[in-house]
């Protein structure tokens, strides 16, 4: 078969999903149809806005379906019409059996993530949050328990102290768009060897789950080791960041912070760590704020005080100052 006769559905909504069906468009296979989330409002004006995949589907002129519910019959006699051979699923939502059994080749899925670890909606944050060394992405044919489909594809790459969620998100998009047409091309020539993923593990026990991160599960414990809380806030960076609250003892006064950045910081000016509790401040309230952890200090490097815009640690200190005796977080 060759590419330009295998029928191409792709389902996806965010930026990660562009990448990979860019790569489809731009290597001239057949896209006969995207599926996206309906608009949503968005901005101050609560104005609808496309999804990033509708605006690339819009401006390459793609066939757009975006239905708000995927048993809709509608969108299934929809659908049908496109007579897929395969469908490609990339950051979408999850499908119900009718939608990814239709194709004669399958539904692929692209996860960011070594299948099996690491299964569910957040893999990227949580493998920085528990310090792992190596990720990677996985494509893989849908079935009916979510992320536990037999594996196509693997690809590693490294996560170095310097990544957080932001920069890991970016190069597994793109290390990701090139597995789904290592993937696609696989399935034209015929050559897909998919292997259960129990086959790659024999305990349960030892798969770490990526489920949904709530507001509640960005709070910063400080009482946790220093390398622990390092790895939080990478993890929760740019989005949808680690936070804390900023406690004036005297004024009974609570503002919350996002922190976004911090550096591991041995630099002690004097004082003795052991009697300052987690949580506590130690700052020259010119160049640094030092923050006492469970086994040493980390230093804020940027910041967003509720209400403001995101900055480094050194412009917040120009409008705010922290006295050290009354503040702790």
């Amino acid at each position: 078969m060759k590419k330009e006769d295998l029928r191409i559905v792709f389902m996806g909504t965010p930026e990660f999903a562009v990448e990979s069906l860019k790569t489809l468009v731009e290597n001239d296979y057949n896209v006969v149809g995207v599926i996206t989330m309906p608009d949503k409002p968005a901005g101050r004006g609560y104005k609808l806005q496309p999804s990033p995949v509708k605006q690339y589907a819009l401006e390459k002129g793609l066939y757009l379906l975006q239905p708000e519910k995927l048993k809709d019959e509608d969108f299934l006699n929809e659908l049908r019409k496109l007579n897929a051979d395969v469908q490609v699923v990339v950051a979408f939502r999850m499908l119900p059996e009718v939608v990814w059994d239709m194709p004669l080749k399958g539904t692929f899925n692209l996860h960011s993530s070594l299948l099996p670890q690491y299964r569910g909606a957040a893999p990227i944050n949580w493998a920085i949050i528990n310090g792992e060394k190596e990720t990677g992405v996985t494509t893989f044919f849908l079935s009916h328990e979510i992320d536990t489909g037999e594996i196509i594809f693997r690809e590693k790459t490294e996560i170095s102290e310097n990544d957080n969620a932001g920069t890991l998100h970016d190069r597994l998009m793109v290390i990701g768009a090139r597995l789904v047409k290592k993937t696609v091309d696989a399935i034209i020539e015929d050559k897909i060897t998919a292997i259960p993923q129990d086959q790659l593990f024999n305990d349960e026990t030892i798969l770490k789950p990526a489920p949904k991160i709530f507001t509640q599960t960005c709070r910063i414990e400080w009482n946790k080791s220093r390398e622990e809380v390092f790895n939080f806030i990478r993890g929760l960076s740019p989005y949808p960041a680690a936070w804390t609250e900023l406690h004036n003892n005297e004024s009974g006064e609570t503002l919350r912070l996002k922190i976004f950045a911090c550096e591991k910081s041995d630099e002690t000016k004097g004082e003795k760590l052991s009697s300052l509790t987690p949580g506590s401040i130690i700052t020259d309230n010119k160049t640094y704020i030092d923050v006492v952890v469970g086994d040493g200090l980390l230093r804020i490097t940027d910041l967003q005080l509720s209400g403001k815009k995101r900055m480094k640690t050194v412009d917040f200190l120009n409008g705010y100052k922290l006295d050290k005796s009354f503040y702790h977080l």
